[in-house]
């Protein structure tokens, strides 16, 4: 019996989550069949983001999955809602059902302008808020809903890997939906600092200027590349000047803010910080988990806590490196087929922490120690929890991470539930009173400390 476009779509993302889980995600299930000829399966998205992301990123492994489940040479297309109307207005073939439905409406955005990839995982729904990025993310969304009219230029900077790029994606998907007639330029800076070069080679700077002064929003990623092109910079100066002057959105991250920028124009300097320039730092404990809980539940992953308490307090650089965290688990869950754990999770992330200095204890470390010894739950100690039984387990780990690490109070606070550096403090000194009145705590502590300045084995 010849098979729907409906069964074969169901049976390549069945195929997918069984076979590539890492690509996988949540709105895969919003995919709709719109046709199988047997030769190519056509599959809508309406969305413009998931559209183009599938399209660049996807098609090799949706067409092997269509292959596998159909057992034929089949291609596979992903196409919008005009194009789905049109194919069904050709082939003279009703509408399908649901994940087989094609939308009646078609949204598109004025030009499509972008040079860099947008992925789909980089919205606002799926950005986690924290004391870190708090005052980045408010901007960003008022840029979002009121384009040229909020925080011009906006400028977020901050180290690799801590949701630069997320955010600004996030503020092109969300003009791209709330004003689709809107021309965004979303492109890298030596993509520009590229195209500005091969256009003075070859007589086009007219086509050039066009091509940038003519758009809603100017997006720039890694703006700090300006750095020493002082032709560049000439004509960035330019570009900037004339959207500006017109009410145009411009939008650039760097890795500095701009007075750090080396062989920064000063002119540059002035127009970049006229606007809000915004910091985003390292995500404290409570972020990193929240982040983590986020990235399984776009990957379809149940991340128990006390795995997530763990990968979150064992990495506190960047979240690209809690991405590759869940990316590991999940493929190791996947070829074992056994469910994450904690053990797990201390099999394949061990090496994490095997870089410390073999004399100083990473605070990961002091903390499993001590919960050991006092037969308390990782979750709890890093909890907001304050009975007794876990308060003090709490406050030793804060005095030995204070004693036998070089971490500041804040760095300290942070892996134990974004605390502030005066609650750290306070735990240090009520220890160290402790320590000298109290025989039992003198004990534990000499007996915890041998343990990790002479760790076993």
């Amino acid at each position: 019996m010849a098979e729907s476009a409906v069964e074969v779509r169901n049976s390549v993302i069945a195929h997918l989550r069984s076979n590539h889980p890492d690509m996988c995600r949540h709105w895969f299930n919003d995919i709709q069949a719109v046709d199988f000829d047997g030769g190519t399966l056509t599959l809508l998205v309406s969305e413009p983001v998931q559209l183009k992301f599938l399209q660049a990123r996807c098609i090799d492994r949706f067409t092997e999955s269509a292959q596998a489940s159909t057992g034929r040479l089949v291609a596979v297309r992903f196409v919008n809602d005009e194009q789905a109307q049109a194919l069904l207005a050709a082939k003279r073939v009703p509408k399908p059902m649901r994940n087989g439905s094609v939308a009646s409406h078609a949204r598109s955005n004025g030009t499509d302008y972008h040079d860099l990839p947008v992925t789909p995982d980089y919205s606002f729904e799926n950005f986690v808020v924290g004391p870190n990025n708090r005052l980045a993310h408010a901007a960003a969304q008022a840029i979002g809903q009121r384009p040229g009219e909020a925080y011009n230029p906006y400028f977020v900077h901050g180290g690799v890997g801590l949701g630069k790029t997320h955010l600004i994606q996030a503020i092109y998907q969300k003009i791209n939906e709330d004003h689709p007639g809107k021309i965004i330029y979303y492109v890298s800076c030596d993509n520009f600092t590229n195209q500005f070069m091969d256009s003075v080679q070859a007589g086009e700077m007219h086509d050039f200027r066009n091509r940038f002064r003519n758009v809603d929003v100017l997006m720039i990623d890694d703006i700090h590349f300006l750095s020493k092109r002082d032709q560049t910079q000439e004509e960035f100066f330019h570009t900037f000047n004339t959207l500006h002057q017109a009410g145009r959105q411009i939008i650039l991250s760097s890795d500095a803010p701009p007075n750090e920028i080396p062989h920064l124009e000063d002119r540059l300097v002035s127009r970049f910080n006229s606007g809000l320039v915004v910091q985003i730092d390292k995500p404290d404990f409570e972020t990193r988990v929240a982040i983590l809980r986020k990235k399984a539940a776009l990957r379809g992953m149940i991340l128990p806590d006390d795995v997530a308490a763990y990968i979150g307090s064992i990495i506190d650089n960047n979240i690209r490196e809690l991405e590759g965290a869940i990316t590991k688990l999940r493929l190791t869950s996947s070829i074992s087929d056994g469910e994450i754990d904690l053990l797990m999770a201390k099999e394949i992330l061990g090496s994490q922490i095997a870089g410390d200095l073999s004399h100083q204890p990473s605070v990961q470390t002091i903390i499993e120690i001590v919960c050991e010894y006092y037969d308390v739950k990782l979750t709890d100690i890093l909890s907001k929890r304050k009975f007794k039984s876990i308060a003090e387990p709490r406050q030793i780990c804060m005095w030995l991470a204070r004693k036998l690490t070089r971490y500041s109070l804040e760095e300290i606070g942070g892996y134990f539930g974004g605390r502030d550096h005066t609650t750290v403090l306070h735990a240090i000194r009520t220890i160290e009173r402790r320590i000298g009145i109290d025989e039992r705590i003198r004990k534990d502590i000499a007996s915890l400390e041998m343990q990790l300045v002479q760790p076993a084995a």
